[in-house]
């Protein structure tokens, strides 16, 4: 055989096993959404972040391919700005700014390598729910809040803000509520641990909302407890809902609660029963994280194995590999201020122009 072609085979793989090394990690593994990551917990003082380097694709001429924004995006975002910020389950949170991407994990002062949500305040301050505290970002620098500075746990699995401007944080232990100075701990009934999960507790909060009314939802491994500003309430299957274990709690347009359930699909309340959606109403699938109502009304959800859904208010439409969607595991979903969809999970970021996907490398290409 010619040894300028054996050469090439040999560079080739070389460089193939340098690429999946570093997408991979290390261990050469996937990282579970569920699974808990470990880092060193940042003090809670105010550190300025670092200017990071626009990234240039070092790609071209080459074999190899851009890596993705991280492998897996789990939450996506955007500021008064504009800036699109993606949380990961490993790198920390990734800001596009319109012109150039750039990475903010522990060593630019960042509290924590995972991100499990990110809101905003009236201030315009971005907030963010981190594997290891509470990280406010005012537009220059982050501040980074803990155990020490009175939140009732670490590791952070949902955040909002409230119509009154409260934060609310709900942790592997439960939530703390925040008015910017001081952490208030609100109590709710222990439920049972959902062992099935990479990571559970008997006081795990996967999701916070408040609906239209004002009352405030809370997603746990026993249904849902809802607040409304005197006394707590349950709803779980023993009421008609299609799970216990809730990941995602949603309001459409009608008034109407979505309920996005870890191992049972989705189901809708209208405040008397329940509407389970099952095969028969088009929708495959059990394993549900998320759910997101767009600026004209419909309600998309991802559906483990079975990409995305989209309702109508009449009808469902699901979207895969047809349609440029290439991951199996989508977990978030955003429309951002000039109308445009994204979707973040297992294998990065994706971007729906109103026909098909296509995915967002750390290098582009990003949509006009």
């Amino acid at each position: 055989m010619n040894k300028s072609i054996v050469s090439s085979q040999l560079l080739y793989l070389f460089l193939s096993f340098v690429l999946i090394t570093s997408c991979n990690g290390q261990d050469g593994t996937k990282t579970s959404q569920d699974n808990p990551v470990q880092s060193t917990e940042i003090p809670s003082d105010t550190i300025t972040p670092k200017e990071n380097q626009p990234i240039t694709p070092p790609y071209e001429n080459t074999l190899l391919a851009p890596p993705p924004i991280s492998d897996f995006v789990r939450r996506i975002f955007q500021d008064k700005r504009g800036h699109l910020w993606f949380g990961t389950n490993g790198d920390g949170v990734a800001r596009y700014n319109g012109e150039v991407l750039e990475y903010f994990s522990i060593n630019e002062g960042f509290g924590g390598v995972a991100v499990r949500g990110m809101v905003a305040d009236k201030k315009g301050n971005v907030w963010f729910g981190t594997n290891s505290g509470l990280t406010k970002y005012d537009g220059t620098t982050f501040t980074n809040f803990t155990e020490k500075d009175g939140l009732i746990h670490n590791d952070i699995w949902s955040i909002m803000v409230d119509r009154d401007g409260l934060l609310w944080i709900g942790t592997y232990q439960g939530i703390s509520q925040f008015d910017g100075e001081v952490f208030t701990p609100f109590s709710i009934p222990d439920t049972k641990p959902d062992y099935t999960r990479g990571v559970t507790s008997a006081r795990i909060v996967h999701v916070i909302m408040q609906d239209n009314k004002g009352n405030m939802w809370f997603g746990v491994n026993g249904g849902a407890y809802i607040y409304d500003g005197t006394s707590l309430s349950n709803l779980s299957e023993k009421d008609g809902m299609c799970g216990n274990s809730v990941n995602d709690i949603l309001e459409d347009a009608d008034g109407n609660i979505w309920f996005a359930t870890h191992h049972n699909g989705v189901c809708r309340y209208d405040g008397t029963s329940f509407t389970h959606f099952t095969p028969q109403e088009g929708v495959l699938g059990t394993e549900v994280w998320s759910l997101y109502k767009d600026a004209s009304d419909n309600i998309w959800f991802p559906v483990e194995n079975y990409g995305v859904y989209r309702y109508d208010g009449q009808s469902f439409t699901n979207f895969q590999k047809e349609e440029g969607l290439t991951t199996n595991a989508i977990q978030c979903i955003y429309q951002d201020n000039q109308g445009r969809l994204w979707f973040g999970g297992w294998t990065g970021l994706y971007h729906y122009d109103g026909t098909s996907f296509s995915k967002i490398t750390a290098v582009g290409p990003w949509p006009e």
